[in-house]
């Protein structure tokens, strides 16, 4: 079967959809991934690697993300994502259509981001399947919980909470976001989550089971599927010298990282995981921002790190300090690593309550309101908490490792001819 995967967004959401497409390629499929990265990183050796045609949609995008995180850092959750849109996506939203389109004239069958509605709508145009992948539960409606930040009323009432928030989502997005969908006589959208952002037929939700409390309360089409790793062998890369000697010559150090984010406020992640460190007291390893840092260098306790894939040095760790991005989060889980959250926006700070809740992190520090002192207090009670290491790397074994298999069976059985190859 010829397959299409289109994604934007960071890399966070951009690695997910590329082991599911290195999945779908090992079983016999022709792939073909179109990415739209807003911070501009190019994935054709990654693509290379694993045998996969690649598109970057468009070849640049206009992104100051240190401009844009010192206008949005005091913004609320709302407020980030409207001028995340404003900045990113409207403005590149037809030539993202274009591709899906072309892409849903060429294949068999359309995977989108969850946020990309132009790739739903292009595949209903052409009457093909469309599939949606979910990075994080946070937006799926059900009754023994209610919405992030909402009191548990009990089932009756987080119905109602839930149906609130949709419509406050539908009150500030759909006028903008409908523009494509009634340019192109679709019916009435009713509601953006539902009609735009989830597909029809199957919404994989990447998350692992074990984050998920009550998934047997959502629509049948939300199916958990696990968490979308790519395969060890899809990154070459050889762990340095330097790195195995600095692991080797004291306790497990902690390590420090926002991911994509760090892009944003390079300086001040730097200069704050240092001072951190120094004030816990701990070795560690923090990974690169800015132009004052060589990576696979050792200054005393530290150890600087450039771009790498990051459960091979997360499994040698005491615990990893993040942004409660979804990868990163079950990324470190599955090192059986016990974290450490910085969160920066909603999503992040419901990844790092949902870790507290399950013992295996400390209270959030918001980014709004972190310090060194404040970080050092933080890395220094979880190393003093041996039960958080100990309930990670109990996780870690219930966390499944067939995520991609399972996303593969699902699409098999809910697609009319299955994924027959081509």
């Amino acid at each position: 079967m010829k397959i299409a995967i289109q994604t934007w967004g960071s890399n966070g959401d951009i690695r997910p959809m590329l082991a599911l497409a290195s999945g779908l390629q090992r079983d016999g499929h022709t792939v073909t991934v179109a990415i739209s990265s807003i911070d501009n990183r190019d994935y054709s050796e990654l693509c290379r690697s694993i045998k996969i045609r690649y598109q970057k949609v468009p070849e640049h995008i206009e992104f100051d993300m240190f401009d844009f995180a010192r206008r949005s850092f005091k913004m609320n959750a709302l407020q980030w994502l409207n001028a995340l849109l404003e900045t990113v996506f409207y403005p590149y939203e037809d030539l993202i259509y274009q591709t899906a389109q072309q892409l849903a004239q060429e294949n068999d069958c359309l995977i989108g981001h969850h946020f990309l509605y132009p790739v739903k709508l292009a595949a209903k145009k052409q009457g093909i399947p469309h599939i949606s992948v979910t990075l994080c539960h946070m937006m799926i409606p059900g009754q023994s919980d209610p919405p992030f930040h909402c009191p548990n009323l009990g089932k009756a009432l987080n119905r109602v909470q839930w149906r609130l928030m949709h419509w406050v989502l539908d009150t500030l997005l759909k006028t903008r976001m409908t523009r494509l969908w009634n340019q192109e006589n679709m019916p009435p959208c009713k509601q953006v989550f539902t009609d735009l952002l989830t597909s029809d037929l199957l919404n994989l939700v990447a998350v692992d089971p074990v984050f998920c409390q009550h998934p047997d309360e959502w629509t049948s089409h939300h199916q958990v599927n696990g968490f979308l790793n790519l395969p060890d062998n899809a990154e070459h890369w050889p762990m340095p010298e330097s790195l195995d000697s600095f692991l080797q010559q004291g306790e497990p150090p902690v390590y420090l990282t926002f991911g994509s984010l760090q892009q944003a406020v390079p300086e001040w992640a730097m200069q704050l995981f240092i001072d951190a460190v120094q004030q816990a007291g701990c070795r560690a390893i923090i990974q690169i921002s800015g132009s004052g840092h060589q990576p696979d260098r050792v200054q005393g306790n530290l150890y600087f790190i450039g771009r790498h894939p990051h459960q091979p040095v997360f499994k040698h760790c005491a615990a990893v300090v993040h942004h409660g991005g979804a990868g990163t989060t079950q990324s470190a889980t599955l090192s059986g690593c016990p974290s450490v959250v910085v969160p920066f926006m909603d999503e992040q700070l419901f990844w790092a309550c949902h870790l507290q809740q399950m013992g295996i992190a400390g209270k959030p520090l918001p980014a709004k309101k972190a310090n060194a002192q404040a970080l050092a207090q933080r890395i220094k009670a979880v190393l003093a908490t041996p039960k958080m290491k100990i309930n990670a790397e109990q996780l870690s074994i219930k966390m499944q490792r067939n995520g991609v298999e399972l996303a593969i069976r699902q699409m098999t059985s809910i697609l009319p001819d299955g994924l027959e190859n081509s």
